[in-house]
């Protein structure tokens, strides 16, 4: 009598089996799902690159104490203060004193007198004929303020360029106007765009506000400065060339100031304690250029900070 073994491959084992097993389209959507991951991985990574190499990174933001500048006006300079002269309100009745009352007054004058000295903020050499004492306060318009070194005379601004074509582009970069002054010439006349057709205007020089600074000795800058002015149909002979710098510049220029006075005498740093700042225009790796400070000396305040 034979036995007939059950075969191990069973219905029921090739259907378990048939479960089990991974099918095609699983294998599909699995590769589909993930291309889609990498694809998605891809793009977020370069969007990642172009945000990085695009936005730019702006140096911190310092608010800037107004700078209050003292100035005499048109007052004599001096080594005091003299004083106001009194209103109306201020004037009293003026009445003759009697002859008792003005012996009684210049002796008593010419006792105290030698007893009684009264010491002046100067040196010796101050002295003048005269009875005035003048204005103390530096040359610039009329008005009280802080004992600031004003920006004209703080700042320094130097170029780097090997050509005038690569100075005229720093002037219009950074929106430079150059102007000349004098020379039997009521008014201001200017230049500006100097890579391009330069535009030329003319204005009275008491509605002038810009900042601006001139060449202290000659130099090959100062003769590209002449060159440009001519090009755009202004003559220079016998008159004073001005850099005109524009309102957004000055407050970049400021900013620098004071970012690196911060890195080197510390937060608390005011800027009556800074006596020079130099800056350089440098080119960009990205294109353009920006001013650097390369060197800053201070002073002492008196009464401290």
């Amino acid at each position: 009598m034979s036995v007939i073994e059950p075969s191990s491959n069973s219905p029921s084992d090739v259907r378990e089996y048939d479960l089990l097993r991974t099918s095609k389209v699983d294998l599909v959507s699995s590769m589909l799902l993930s291309l889609v991951l990498m694809i998605g991985l891809a793009v977020a990574m370069m969007g990642a690159i172009y945000f990085l190499h695009n936005y730019k990174w702006g140096p911190e933001k310092i608010v800037l104490e107004p700078e209050r500048i003292a100035g005499r006006g048109d007052h004599a300079a001096g080594f005091a203060r003299d004083l106001e002269p009194p209103g109306a309100e201020e004037v009293e009745e003026i009445s003759e004193p009697s002859l008792e009352q003005t012996l009684e007054a210049v002796t008593e004058t010419l006792s105290s007198v030698l007893a009684s000295l009264d010491s002046l903020d100067t040196s010796a050499l101050a002295a003048s004929p005269g009875t005035g004492q003048g204005d103390s306060r530096p040359p610039g318009p009329l008005g009280e303020g802080d004992d600031i070194v004003p920006r004209y005379e703080r700042w320094e601004l130097k170029f780097l360029a090997r050509s005038q074509q690569q100075y005229a582009s720093q002037l219009d970069f950074y929106k430079i106007e150059l102007g000349a002054i004098g020379g039997g010439v009521s008014t201001v006349d200017y230049v500006a765009n100097f890579t391009g057709a330069a535009k030329k205007r003319s204005g009275a020089g008491d509605a002038e506000k810009r900042l601006y600074f001139m060449w202290r000795q000659e130099g090959p800058l100062l003769q590209y400065d002449r060159q440009l002015l001519q090009k755009g149909g202004v003559q220079t002979g016998r008159r004073m060339v001005l850099k005109f710098i524009p309102d957004p510049l000055q407050e970049d220029l400021a900013q620098r100031e004071m970012l690196y006075a911060r890195e080197k005498k510390g937060k608390n740093v005011k800027v009556k304690e800074i006596a020079k700042t130099v800056f350089e225009s440098r080119a960009k790796g990205s294109g353009g250029y920006e001013w650097v400070v390369i060197d800053q000396r201070y002073r002492a305040v008196a009464g401290g900070k």
